[in-house]
């Protein structure tokens, strides 16, 4: 429901009132929703693992904390080296694109902006789609070739709207608009690369549609970095993009360097959504709905948005691959599909329920 100037000037003008502070139990709820989603999504498997052992293997890791969980070492050897690192590596997959979701649709204000709308899905799907056609055998440190020109395509993709944008106009909309064209177009390409490499086709469309599949914790230290520190400073830019609520003139007035703000929470998000589809493949709907349903369960403002945007983002991926594991069992469906399937109808029920305003 679109909000009054006055009621949203009293919640940007009063950042320490008790109402806009992240609610202790939300945050609560979020963190246990987490623990429990971490826990179920490590004991999923052919060999058999108790929450309990889970629980206390997790807390026989911590400095001065032993305690024995009663795991065998081929028991110990599957959680460490296979479950967990698939797990973990999802969490942090869904807490990039909520985060990096959460920001865009600060920035942009607008809550139907997905982390994806400068091209970064377009730019990773070319970057992917011309490691796998013409099999590149490329990479630096641990990512291999694909991650690592799905990579670099996402950035070159952000860029390019980037450059496009500012040279149309410096408003977000000119910036939306850039992003479709560069998708556009970098989609068509990777569209006439899969054509004439059709024997690629199984295999592109495998990376498309998204994967948490590791063996080891190669992917989650690649990310990690990446989490932190685009982390840290979207999360720093929260109470930012509560004034950029207001409009560019108000937030001028209260003294926000609004072009600098943007282009700085922009390339933040972007950076790290980029590193999430170039270990993960594209998860789509992950950005889109968990920050409009933080919204609508905790408020409006980006000081709660951003981060239960992350916990309940990491909750979320954590259960949809939980999901895809099982499903259909002993096949595995693409966690994109999963996430597709309950992200879609989200989707459509915003647009229902904003087909006032739109």
């Amino acid at each position: 429901m679109t909000q009054t100037l006055p009621r949203v000037m009293a919640e940007t003008m009063a950042p320490y009132a008790p109402s806009f502070r992240l609610p202790r139990r939300a945050l609560v709820a979020s963190s246990g929703l987490l623990l429990f989603t971490v826990v179920l999504g490590s004991m999923i498997g052919p060999a058999a693992i108790s929450p309990g052992a889970i629980i206390a293997e997790l807390l026989d890791r911590l400095p001065g904390v032993s305690i024995d969980s009663g795991l065998g070492e081929r028991q110990s050897v599957i959680l460490w080296q296979w479950r967990l690192p698939r797990v973990v590596l999802g969490g942090l997959v869904g807490a990039s694109l909520a985060l990096a979701g959460s920001a865009y649709q600060g920035v942009f204000r607008n809550p139907l902006v997905a982390p994806f709308s400068l091209g970064v899905v377009a730019g990773a799907g070319l970057g992917a789609t011309i490691a796998i056609a013409f099999g590149l055998r490329v990479g630096v440190g641990p990512l291999d070739s694909i991650a690592l020109l799905a990579f670099i395509g996402a950035l070159g993709a952000v860029a390019m709207t980037s450059s496009l944008g500012a040279r149309s106009g410096r408003s977000p909309t000119m910036l939306l608009l850039a992003g479709v064209a560069v998708s556009s177009f970098l989609t068509a390409i990777q569209t006439f690369l899969m054509q004439r490499r059709s024997e690629t086709l199984r295999e592109v469309y495998a990376w498309i549609l998204g994967r948490l599949a590791t063996s080891g914790w190669a992917d989650v230290w690649l990310l990690g970095p990446y989490v932190v520190v685009c982390g840290a400073v979207l999360v720093a830019h929260r109470r930012h993009l509560d004034v950029l609520r207001l409009g560019e003139d108000e937030a001028h007035a209260l003294g926000v360097d609004v072009r600098r703000v943007r282009w700085i929470v922009l390339f933040a998000a972007s950076l790290l959504a980029a590193a999430a589809v170039a270990v993960s493949g594209i998860i789509a709907f992950v950005g889109l709905v968990i920050p409009h349903a933080v919204r609508m369960l905790f408020g409006s403002s980006y000081r709660i948005v951003v981060p239960l945007s992350a916990l309940l983002g990491a909750a979320f991926l954590v259960l949809a691959d939980v999901v895809a594991r099982t499903i259909a069992s002993p096949a595995e469906l693409p966690i994109g599909v999963v996430t597709a399937f309950v992200g879609a109808p989200f989707f459509g029920l915003i647009l229902w329920n904003s087909r006032a305003a739109l």
